[in-house]
């Protein structure tokens, strides 16, 4: 009998213990769950996590009718679908002007639960500074902006890429198209002239035009070109009557730095050759578009979604580059690119990823010129402040610093070879 009692009580003991061992794996088991959902905890593949509560607001000067913003929007779209963000955690917010109304949405999208939240227009910056120190646990990030770096805020942060080399690419296309229309004996007139449609005579505009000509000069020695401003970013009828406008004056291929078809389509009508922006325009223009640069974005917003929900700091100043794969190229048309120019362009990718390619050479004889002198040394206003002073030297070891020293383009020399029809604006 005490032997049957014995065997009883071992048997009882043996379960209590495989129940408790159990329970512990339990236990163990929703520990690691709630760690995984406190923290935005890696995936298999060492990606964070989107957390269910996070939320990002988007800033939109215009639609998507605008290529600028649209180009935004599509980066937006390939963050989200990257990080597995929900349609209720991305907000947009579009055809917000350069006004108080800027601040009121960013007001509207804290109110809404975001996180992180984003402006896509340099004249958002004050207003999403003064946003940025009213809510001071809400991170706030800007494209195209000057301040993050003097304002000292730990929640405003300026974000960039280094698109002239974006442009420098482009304007190799457009050069390999001119030396094609000279050996055609097509050219307009004595010399290979180019047209650009520029907004404003801001130094992004400035610097965006002076790399595209110097990527046509490394290529087409002789090229020339006229810029036809036209005082806003998006204005269809008023781009499009510069590219005509150019075109009617003798120019061989037109460019731009405006956010509408207007200038594209001026160039398929007129079958002129057209070296888009911020995204391909073959579909409506197959005869004429050869390649446009843009900057990626979609980069940027990775990063600040995934550093605001891991609780890390975001880079004040950003600047993305060929390398973090924010700037880059469409398909080039060949249908309109001279032959040889997709090749063409992976050899100088190549040359300005290493560093042996320059877009702002100073140090190459007669590629950079000033009222005919060299460019040895410039000041830059870098620090930006009310009287816009100039506060950097930015020509060093044979080439003009662009976007080094902070993420905003701050290039605004007006060099040789480029002529600017009006500058109003």
């Amino acid at each position: 009998m005490k032997k049957l009692l014995s065997i009883v009580l071992a048997l009882i003991m043996l379960v209590s213990c495989f129940a408790l061992a159990a329970c512990g794996d339990a236990n163990n088991d929703a520990k690691d769950t709630d760690a995984a959902t406190d923290t935005g905890a890696a995936d298999t593949n060492g990606e964070v996590n989107a957390n269910a509560d996070f939320k990002l607001g988007v800033i939109l000067l215009h639609d998507e009718f605008s290529t600028y913003d649209l180009n935004f929007m599509n980066g937006v779209e390939e963050a989200k679908a990257a990080l597995g963000l929900t349609d209720e955690q991305v907000i947009m917010k579009k055809n917000i002007p350069e006004s108080d109304a800027c601040y009121e949405a960013a007001c509207d999208l804290v109110d809404e639960g975001c996180n992180v939240i984003f402006a896509d227009s340099f004249g958002h910056e004050t207003y999403m500074i003064k946003a940025a120190k009213e809510f001071t646990d809400v991170q706030f990030c800007h494209a195209t902006g000057t301040m993050a770096h003097t304002e000292g805020l730990a929640n405003f942060h300026n974000a960039f890429a280094s698109i002239y080399e974006g442009r420098y690419l482009a304007g190799v296309a457009a050069g390999l198209k001119l030396n094609e229309i000279k050996e055609a004996g097509a050219l307009k007139g004595d010399v290979p002239k180019m047209g650009y449609v520029g907004a404003f005579t801001y130094a992004e505009v400035m610097s965006g035009y002076t790399s595209f000509y110097l990527g046509a000069k490394s290529v087409c020695p002789d090229v020339v070109m006229d810029v036809q401003f036209t005082g806003s970013w998006y204005d269809e009828n008023a781009e499009k009557s510069a590219a005509q406008a150019l075109i009617a004056a003798g120019c061989d291929l037109i460019s731009q730095h405006a956010d509408s078809m207007g200038a594209p389509t001026a160039c398929e009508e007129a079958n002129i050759p057209n070296v888009s922006y911020n995204g391909s325009t073959v579909e409506d223009c197959p005869n004429t578009f050869i390649v446009a640069s843009r900057i990626n974005w979609a980069p940027y917003f990775e990063l600040i979604c995934k550093n605001t929900m891991a609780g890390e700091a975001i880079p004040t100043d950003y600047t993305g580059t060929i390398a973090t794969g924010s700037v880059v190229l469409t398909d080039v048309n060949a249908q309109a690119a001279a032959a040889g120019t997709a090749e063409k362009l992976e050899e100088v990718k190549a040359g300005l990823l290493d560093g042996s390619v320059k877009v702002f050479d100073t140090a190459t004889e007669g590629f950079i010129t000033v009222g005919g002198a060299a460019l040895a040394s410039y000041m830059a206003d870098v620090d930006t402040d009310a009287a816009y002073e100039k506060d950097t030297e930015v020509v060093a070891d044979g080439y003009f610093h662009e976007s080094e020293f902070r993420s905003a383009p701050y290039f605004d020399v007006q060099i040789d070879g480029i002529t600017l029809l009006n500058s109003a604006y």
